[in-house]
């Protein structure tokens, strides 16, 4: 079993920046790859980044290119996103996920097994 806590979200302005952290415990983070999903009010959840278990990234939509950055620090047993120049429509629940996604399923929550609690992250406009 892993769990997963979320942390880092909160309510900011426009164009502002957050660094959400979610760390695990019950085995190490290294051991999975590594995602963040959003569900914004009345949607479905969707992909945000991930981190495969080899290390590389993949981020999806054109949304987030440029501004999210997903890291991981294994040491710490932690995955970040960091989140720059955020607006309005950034505003949602962010849940970390662990599994061991192929590529078909790295965008997909199928592809992930542990799923934390989520936080909120609400931006004003």
């Amino acid at each position: 079993q892993v769990q997963l806590v979320e942390s880092g979200g909160g309510l900011v302005q426009a164009g502002a920046s957050l660094r959400l952290s979610c760390t695990a415990s019950g085995h190490t983070c290294s051991q999975y790859g590594m995602g963040w999903f959003s569900q914004a009010p009345g949607k479905e959840r969707e992909f945000v980044e991930a981190v495969r278990l080899s290390g590389g990234t993949q981020y999806d939509t054109d949304a987030v290119k440029g501004r999210f950055t997903i890291s991981r620090d294994n040491a710490k047993n932690t995955v970040y996103l960091q989140m720059n120049s955020l607006n309005a429509e950034d505003t949602a629940v962010y849940y970390c996920a662990a599994g061991r996604p192929i590529l078909s399923t790295l965008r997909r929550e199928i592809g992930y097994t542990y799923w934390g609690q989520g936080t909120q992250v609400t931006v004003s406009s």
